[in-house]
């Protein structure tokens, strides 16, 4: 069986399109380092504080210690928020 024509709309009403240049400079250079800085921080804050087995970084806090850590990754995700 044949195939059926298919039928084209001469389209005389195209405009060219224009071309926008997109602005990747946010001026937002410190979000990536501060955001690396503060994982780095917390994960060696934990690190720290199970290989001195709570002895460093502040002994004084106990436990607490690992919630400073966890705080520290928090912030970071925090400041990721701003990155564009």
């Amino acid at each position: 069986m044949p195939k059926s024509r298919i039928r084209k709309k001469k389209d005389d009403h195209t405009q060219p399109v224009k071309q926008t240049k997109i602005d990747l400079s946010s001026g937002r250079r410190w979000v990536a380092p501060l955001m690396l800085a503060m994982f780095a921080i917390g994960l060696a804050w934990i690190v720290v504080f199970y290989v001195t087995e709570g002895k460093l970084p502040v002994e004084a806090l106990g436990n607490w210690n690992i919630v400073v850590g966890f705080g520290f990754i928090a912030v970071g995700f925090v400041v990721s928020t701003q990155w564009k």
